[in-house]
């Protein structure tokens, strides 16, 4: 038997009680048997990105934010869109990990769930590609019309979702084992 993979999850939305949540929250419980899956909702907690600090002086929540994801064998990104665009709550937490290497090369999971969502999900690929973080077309998704398509206690309940929901989580699993 394989030890579980340590998974952390970074949810992109700012809403307590998000769709996005609920959908990792599902993922948890699919994976529960291969990952232990690490959910972080408190990017409005995290202090604005501060050039002048990034390398040198970070704040606490930085180096622990930071420490989360070099420790993880694996991140998933789930966000949705705001205004065609990443959150920027998600978009300051990234910015304070480009100074380092937690990403590079670190198997990652990208997840788009909004009402339309296109425009943010390539924009997540675009960013994450330029933190090196490693992923491919299998491990991103992008749900659309998303809160049709789970309830109000989170269970998914649109069948193609759930199928594209296994398919990603297929590759996730195979690019996290290929890096061990």
């Amino acid at each position: 038997m394989t030890a579980k993979k340590n998974i952390f999850a970074i949810i992109g939305s700012a809403s307590a009680n998000s769709t996005n949540l609920k959908l990792v929250e599902q993922i948890a419980i699919l994976t529960e048997n291969e990952f232990n899956l690490t959910i972080y909702n408190n990017l409005k907690t995290l202090p604005h990105f501060d050039p002048e600090l990034s390398i040198d002086n970070p704040p606490k929540e930085i180096i622990e934010f930071r420490k989360s994801i070099e420790e993880a064998d694996g991140i998933i990104i789930c966000t949705p869109e705001y205004v065609f665009s990443i959150p920027s709550g998600l978009k300051n937490a990234i910015e304070w990990c480009i100074a380092t290497t937690i990403f590079s090369d670190k198997p990652t999971g990208l997840i788009t769930a909004s009402a339309s969502g296109q425009k943010g999900h390539e924009e997540l690929q675009l960013i994450m590609k330029t933190a090196m973080a490693h992923f491919a077309e299998e491990t991103t998704m992008l749900i659309q019309g998303i809160k049709g398509k789970i309830d109000l206690n989170g269970n998914i309940k649109d069948i193609e979702t759930m199928r594209k929901i296994f398919k990603f989580l297929d590759s996730f699993k195979t690019i996290i084992t290929k890096r061990s």
